[in-house]
């Protein structure tokens, strides 16, 4: 009994023992186990050095000065003959056109047939209001003793029927006078059948004039607006001049800030210099579009005027004219005479509504003759602007883009196609900030990155100018493109080569960035009983140089901090690491 005892001890006592030396171990050894689940990583301290450094960046070619070809109607593209790197010349089609009207010619003349059936409804009211004066007079309205007072003594009976003689002399010269201008109308028609010509030929000289007058007033004043660039931006191109010679003389703040307005004024002044071009040209292009519509004009009207048939067909027309002006008026005359009967009692009578309708339908038949005539104005203008079934080259140079597809319709003012002049360069540019736009000059040569990639490409800066995404922050760099280039082709260049020293200089690696900004992250450490805790620390730092291995940064940091370069898994702010190699 007293041996079982024992051996139940000895076992408790052996357990006990076993548990105190796991805990005893897992004590001492805590830290190792925990340190071989933190992050791994690799740290280096900031120290002063310096940086030759070299701004990159990656731009898009663009041609130096693209000209725009554009029409002025809503076509349906029926086929592109060029492709985009292809030479042309002056007078080569570019695009074939569906063989129909333009959408704004439709439109105008459904328009005017629109508006001349608004005024032939508003001339119907008229007559209506007439008729309803007219007979008014003569159903009775009119007390006797206001006629025998107005018309001495004449009665009632004998003055109406002078209104009905009246009104049936008119009847036969209304007749004669509709069939008169049916007459004419007949005539035209065959006049335009013997030209060649629809009946509108007429009208489209007049309306190819006052085009042609439009255009040439919208070119002068782009002329002048151009020659008022022009001077604007040789005022600011000595400025930046005069600015950029201070700079190299006496450099400073006041110099440099002086230089970066007249970059500034410059960038604008050139900008508009640039829009004032190109609206010029696009007068330009309208005025000779308009000269031709003229002189074709001219010369339809010239053609069918040749014809003897047609001569012929013109003095039967003018022997109608002038018949149908003595109608008009004998019209007139008889129209007075009614008129004159009508007057004698009006100031007698209570006539007041009638003559109210008729002035209010005078006023609506005023109102659509006005409607009439710009619409037919508007038809003039559609005509004059009106292109063939091809957009041909107005320059020589090269398809430098395409913006639109067979099958597709293009709007007016639309840009189908750019070319680029013959003898003109290419250009590209992108972004920097005003730190790495400091180190710059213009004038040096980029070098490429990746150079296999190219085919004998130059790079030179060519301007500084400000951003207009962020002016106060940025700068835009400007480079001419020589060589083997295409538009719209992506190259990645590096430039300058200037050397400084500066206080704190870290490995690339450890330049992070996130939404809020660039950042390092540096080693904090806490000793403890066992052994020393690490801890990952977020410090926003600005890079103000760098090279291909190292970065010059600025920000709440010291020399001699350790920052981390590299981990094996990804670290956090605020996060507990190890050191490589503890």
């Amino acid at each position: 009994m007293n041996e079982k005892k024992s051996k139940r001890r000895d076992w408790v006592k052996n357990a006990a023992i076993i548990f105190l030396t796991i805990m005893l171990i897992l004590t001492f050894f805590s830290n190792t186990i925990m340190n071989y689940s933190l992050p791994e990583v690799a740290v280096q301290y900031v120290q002063s050095g310096s940086i030759t450094s070299q701004v990159r960046g990656t731009g898009t070619v663009e041609s130096d000065d693209p000209y725009e070809v554009k029409i002025q109607e809503s076509r349906k593209i029926s086929s592109v003959v060029v492709k985009e790197g292809q030479e042309v010349q002056k007078g080569d089609v570019l695009f074939t056109l569906e063989d129909t009207e333009s959408e704004e010619l439709k439109a105008a003349r459904a328009d005017l047939e629109a508006k001349q059936e608004a005024l032939q409804d508003a001339q119907d009211g008229l007559n209506d209001a007439w008729d309803a004066y007219y007979t008014g007079m003569l159903v009775g309205e009119i007390r006797e003793e206001d006629i025998q007072a107005a018309n001495g003594n004449v009665s009632a009976t004998v003055y109406r029927q002078q209104i009905t003689d009246a009104q049936n002399a008119m009847k036969p010269l209304e007749e004669k006078k509709a069939e008169l201008e049916q007459q004419i109308q007949d005539i035209d028609t065959q006049i335009a059948l013997e030209g060649g010509l629809d009946s509108a030929a007429d009208t489209r000289v007049p309306a190819a004039k006052q085009a042609l007058e439009n255009a040439q007033n919208s070119l002068t004043g782009t002329e002048n607006a151009l020659n008022n660039a022009q001077s604007n931006y040789d005022v600011k191109k000595a400025a930046l001049d005069e600015a950029q010679k201070q700079v190299d003389v006496s450099p400073g703040d006041l110099a440099n800030t002086q230089l970066e307005k007249a970059q500034k004024e410059f960038g604008e002044a050139e900008k508009a210099l640039q829009d004032a071009k190109t609206a010029r040209d696009n007068a330009q292009k309208a005025r000779d579009d308009a000269q031709a519509s003229y002189n074709s004009a001219v010369a339809n009207q010239n053609n069918r005027k040749g014809s003897q048939t047609v001569a012929n067909l013109e003095v039967q027309k003018s022997y109608a004219e002038i018949e149908l002006y003595n109608v008009q008026k004998q019209i007139d005359d008889a129209q007075k005479v009614l008129d004159d009967l009508l007057t004698l009692i009006s100031h007698k009578h209570n006539l007041d509504t009638y003559q109210d309708a008729i002035s209010d339908a005078r006023k609506v038949v005023d109102k659509a003759e006005e409607d009439v005539a710009k619409a037919q104005e508007e038809v003039g203008k559609q005509e004059a602007k009106a292109i063939g079934a091809t957009v041909k080259a107005d320059i020589s140079g090269t398809v430098s883009a395409i913006h639109i597809v067979a099958g597709n319709t293009s709007a007016p003012d639309m840009v189908l196609a750019e070319l680029r002049p013959e003898g003109s360069g290419y250009t590209m540019s992108f972004s920097v900030t005003n730190d790495q736009a400091k180190t710059l000059t213009p004038g040096i040569q980029a070098d490429l990155v990746n150079a296999w990639r190219y085919d004998n490409i130059t790079v030179t800066l060519a301007s500084i100018r400000p951003d207009t995404d962020n002016p106060s922050q940025q700068k835009k760099l400007v480079f001419n493109v020589t060589g083997n280039v295409a538009v719209g082709q992506s190259i990645s260049v590096q430039v300058g080569d200037r050397s400084a020293n500066y206080d704190m200089v870290v490995p690339n690696s450890a330049i992070r960035e996130d939404s809020n900004g660039k950042f390092v992250l540096t080693i904090t450490s806490k000793a403890t009983p066992l052994s020393t805790r690490y801890t990952a620390t977020r410090v926003d730092v600005d890079v103000v140089a760098s090279d291909d291995t190292r970065s010059a940064i600025t920000g709440g940091l010291y020399s001699y901090d350790y920052v981390i370069t590299t981990s094996d898994i990804p670290v956090n702010a605020g996060q507990q690491v190890r050191l490589s190699g503890n």
